[in-house]
């Protein structure tokens, strides 16, 4: 019997401020043999990345305070840190959303609610291509 062979496990940080669905994602991540850590605001994201030195940044656009876009900003100007692939994971789907988060550093651009399957391929395929 064939088994399909799992993807390369990675170091996910996953940056929301709904703590609900942060956590689940980070869960559902590491029932898949990835490493996770979650925080649940930019300011608190940023800190996170450089403990953390993730992979991969799933990473919420629309959080108060300190948004997505100033997080992936901050973190693209931090040339001593290895840089991970940031895919924006938000509700925001309109043209303009997407050309700034292609502008902005992000690697991906995913639209929540997604189903788990496409988070997984998608944390597994995404790299930062410097």
């Amino acid at each position: 019997m064939a088994t399909a062979s799992l993807p390369a496990a990675k170091r996910v940080l996953v940056v929301d401020d709904n703590r609900d669905a942060a956590d689940l994602t980070a869960q559902m991540l590491d029932l898949y043999g990835h490493t996770t850590a979650v925080a649940y605001g930019g300011r608190e994201g940023i800190e996170a990345a450089v403990r953390f030195a993730p992979d991969v940044i799933l990473l919420d656009l629309g959080m108060p305070e300190v948004d997505g876009f100033a997080v992936a900003s901050t973190l693209r100007q931090m040339s001593a840190m290895r840089q991970p692939a940031l895919i924006a994971y938000t509700a925001w789907n309109d043209v303009q959303t997407r050309q700034r988060t292609q502008a902005g550093g992000f690697d991906d651009h995913m639209v929540k609610p997604a189903k788990f399957e496409d988070i997984l391929a998608l944390v597994a395929t995404t790299t930062h291509l410097t």
